[in-house]
C-alpha cells in the first residue's frame, strides 16, 4: 500500500518561506517538512480523540486539539 500524502508541497514551500521570503527551497526539503508536519499532526489527532473520549464524547472539539498540541 502506497501511503498517500495528505499536505501539498506547495503549501510546505509557504511555510518554509515565512522563516525568510527570499530564501528558495528545494523539492526535498518540502518533502521533508511535508512528512515531518503529517507525522506531528498524526500525533495530535490521535491525543485529541483520545482527550474526546475520555472526556465522553464522541465529537473531537478544537479545546482537544489545543490540550493535544500542548507538551506534555
Amino acid at each position: 500500500m502506497v501511503d498517500k500524502k495528505i499536505l501539498p508541497l506547495a503549501a510546505m514551500e509557504r511555510v518554509l518561506k515565512k522563516g525568510s521570503p527570499d530564501i528558495r527551497v528545494s523539492d526535498p526539503a518540502k518533502e521533508v517538512m511535508r512528512d515531518v508536519l503529517e507525522e506531528y499532526g498524526v500525533k495530535i489527532a490521535k491525543a485529541a480523540a483520545e482527550a474526546a473520549i475520555h472526556a465522553g464524547r464522541k465529537t473531537v472539539k478544537a479545546e482537544d486539539v489545543k490540550f493535544a498540541s500542548k507538551p506534555q
